[in-house]
């Protein structure tokens, strides 16, 4: 692929945990910008410049060469001294960074003339303990004292914000390396650098991070060894024992393999009940941080790669379900959180995400994710330690979820500074009629009647081990009434397509959205139905080539480059394509995997992107990026993997101790073999190739009597409150 497509403004962006720095190209932080180092939602410097005698340095190249490391090389300009002038380009520079916490940072000089110099370095470090919110709506209020002192024993200078009990810090250790500093409280560090011809200088500085009386040291070691760090070794054995794959395709190779890299670098490292958990955090820069619906959607799609991430997550978020009503943060007793924030901003309640839980899809998911979880893994011990939260999650379903007892899930926030919109779909502008105007007061959403009859059927399950006959089949009733309802009242009959959402007098709002693909997912869709519905997402106005959009081209609204009205998501379209698959639309699904795959290997890295614009796609296109993007995103990360689960009809059920597949690998990936595939505590390798038209399997490694052939096309009718399947179909709520 001769051009890669850049996501973003050229930067550097490096992070770990709940530290992110963002910085220019030359490793500086321009002041007024976006950019800095972030910790904890808070913008701990707002500005980092790198000065010879007063002059600028001349970037060479600079860049990220790990998610946590960075290094950036410049040289001089001309400058003058008081020995005399040195010559542009005679002098090296070299910024190493990593994070590990806290920030170590690394300066380096080389004299590469043939005279000596005698020149003063200087740093310059400005903090302005900025909440991030403020940071990217640029409306930035200094509500606190900031103080800086310098330690000249210690080398060490001193930040700190306080307003009443919220404080931050940061202190900047300059110690380790060649000779003094001297610095003054404006945060300008000043080295004085003597250099014979080929000689170099170095210098370390450690940012430390303090939140209240919680202190983040910065790595002591240098930079040039972050390769070996704690965390570096950390992360390459994470990557050891995760799903890995082996296949002909390099393109879908990539993307794969980009996906475990990016999902490596985002794990959230949280405390658990007892320990520390990790989950997946939703993505860089913005998004360090624990979200509900985003959470529980990346732990889906990992569920073959990764368990534990759902694992961590069933258990972070269960710590915060809601136990009260509060308006103003939109929570009411049972629901999952939407988004949690420790900046300055949420401290004083100032915005409601404390946590804030405007999000009506977070607690069907999590019942979702908890079986999935459970039929992963085998662990009884996880749906019993759960069961309280999970029931918790049905009560508010039934009296929350369904605000006017008509059977669905409705949304309106009740909060001054809540969201117009609770679905994925968040923004302000995502749902609207045909002619573009919005829709208005409490909206039932297609795909949350989907996930709800899910949560519903896989409960029903769970209560099936449990020895609950009677709250199961009281569960697949209520699914079954909800199959029925919706079949009768979303669907179209004139246009042949299910509505996007009923409005708050129960009208169809009929907008062509992508929506109504994850109801394939769901299972939720009458089958009878399915041909005409993926045959309408397989058009020209919402096929694009590099994926289905978000809203169909022929509506009114529609923008390739806005956020959520004609977009491709990739997560999205991950969905899509495993709920097609589950309605025996094989080939359907792996066109949307190819388009997905085949958008990624336009962009740097082979790395997707959160969303790109819905342009159509000829012979000599490429997918335009979305300006203010994620990259690395979570469930845009964990894409491929929820695509190569929909191609191999990969299905877990630990439970039974058997791991399904359908495999229908098609032309443009004749084949692939799985290494580590977990099934509770067991692995298996193995491998899927094309003869002709039909896809074989073989079990390189475990037990072949345990991988079982078995189609993952389900029958969703439903009769008598249970969900009949043929035969020799897999369970209802694989």
């Amino acid at each position: 692929m001769g051009f890669k497509v850049q996501v973003g403004p050229q930067q550097i962006a490096i992070h770990q945990g709940q530290t992110v720095l963002v910085t220019e190209p030359d490793g500086q932080v321009k002041w007024p910008s976006t950019r800095g180092l972030y910790f904890r939602d808070t913008r701990v410097v707002s500005a980092w410049a790198v000065y010879a005698n007063g002059v600028a340095w001349d970037l060479l190249n600079g860049g990220a060469v790990g998610p946590h490391v960075a290094r950036i090389f410049a040289t001089n300009r001309d400058f003058l001294t008081e020995d005399g002038p040195v010559a542009a380009r005679t002098l090296g520079l070299m910024i190493s960074r990593h994070i590990e916490g806290g920030l170590h940072e690394d300066v380096d000089v080389v004299n590469n003339s043939q005279v000596p110099v005698r020149f003063n370095l200087e740093i310059a470090i400005r903090a302005d303990f900025a909440d991030i919110f403020e940071v990217k709506s640029d409306r930035i209020v200094r509500r606190g004292r900031i103080t800086t002192t310098w330690s000249p024993r210690r080398q060490t200078l001193h930040v700190t914000y306080r307003n009443r009990d919220f404080v931050r810090e940061m202190i900047v250790r300059t110690a380790k390396g060649d000779g003094k500093t001297t610095a003054n409280t404006n945060g300008r560090l000043s080295f004085d650098i003597a250099l014979k011809p080929g000689d170099t200088w170095h210098r370390c500085l450690m940012y430390d991070l303090v939140d209240g009386d919680k202190s983040i040291r910065a790595p002591r070691q240098c930079s040039h060894t972050s390769a070996t760090s704690d965390h570096a070794v950390k992360m390459d054995e994470w990557r050891d024992t995760v799903l890995k794959i082996d296949t002909s395709n390099e393109e879908f190779y990539r993307c794969f393999n980009q996906g475990v890299q990016d999902m490596a670098a985002l794990r959230l490292p949280l405390p658990g009940t007892d320990h520390m958990v990790f989950v997946p955090a939703a993505g860089l820069p913005w998004f360090l941080a624990l979200f509900g619906r985003d959470t529980l959607i990346a732990s889906l799609q990992t569920m073959i790669v990764y368990p534990e991430f759902a694992m961590g997550a069933l258990e972070v978020l269960g710590r915060y379900q809601a136990k009260e009503r509060d308006d103003y943060r939109d929570a009411e007793p049972g629901k999952i959180l939407h988004e949690l924030r420790y900046g300055e901003l949420a401290h004083f309640k100032l915005i409601p995400h404390t946590p804030y839980y405007g999000t009506a899809d977070a607690t069907p998911l999590y019942l979702v994710a908890l079986h999935a979880t459970w039929r992963a893994t085998g662990d009884r011990g996880l749906i019993e330690r759960h069961l309280p939260i999970a029931e918790a999650c049905l009560a508010w379903i039934d009296k929350y979820g369904d605000r006017d007892g008509d059977g669905f899930q409705e949304y309106q926030t009740r909060s001054s500074a809540g969201y117009e919109n609770m679905g994925w779909k968040d923004s302000g502008d995502a749902v609207m009629y045909t002619d573009g105007t919005l829709v208005h007061g409490p909206k039932a959403l297609c795909e949350l009647q989907g996930y709800v009859y899910d949560a519903w059927l896989r409960m029903a399950e769970i209560y099936d081990v449990l020895d609950n006959k009677r709250r199961a089949t009281a569960l697949r009733k209520k699914a079954a009434a909800l199959f029925r309802k919706f079949n009768e009242v979303f669907w179209d009959e004139k246009s042949g397509f299910y509505a996007y959402a009923l409005d708050g007098d129960k009208k169809k709002v009929l907008s062509v959205a992508s929506n109504v693909g994850q109801c394939l997912w769901s299972g939720i869709i009458a089958p009878q139905r399915a041909a005409a519905v993926v045959k309408r997402l397989m058009r020209k106005d919402m096929w694009s080539g590099w994926g289905i959009r978000t809203l169909s081209a022929d509506h009114h609204s529609f923008n390739p480059y806005n956020y959520q009205t004609g977009s491709v998501w990739p997560h999205d379209n991950s969905i899509i394509a495993l709920g097609m698959r589950r309605y025996g639309f094989a080939a359907e699904a792996a066109a949307v995997a190819r388009d997905i795959s085949g958008a990624a290997s336009h962009f740097l890295l082979n790395q997707l992107p959160e969303l790109y614009g819905g342009l159509h796609r000829d012979p000599t296109s490429f997918p335009v990026q979305y300006l203010g993007a994620n990259v690395p995103q979570a469930w845009a990360a964990g894409t491929p993997f929820m695509l190569l689960q929909a191609i191999l009809g990969l299905q877990q059920d630990a439970p039974r101790g058997k791991l399904y597949v359908d495999p229908a690998l098609p032309e443009w990936l004749p084949d692939v073999t799985l290494t580590d595939l977990r099934l509770g505590q067991r692995h298996f390798a193995i491998r899927f190739w094309r003869e002709g038209k039909e896809t074989q399997f073989k079990v390189l490694h475990g037990d072949p009597r345990a991988v079982e052939r078995m189609s993952i096309v389900l029958s969703q009718a439903v009769e008598g409150g249970q969900a009949v399947k043929k035969s020799n179909k897999a369970p209802a709520s694989a």
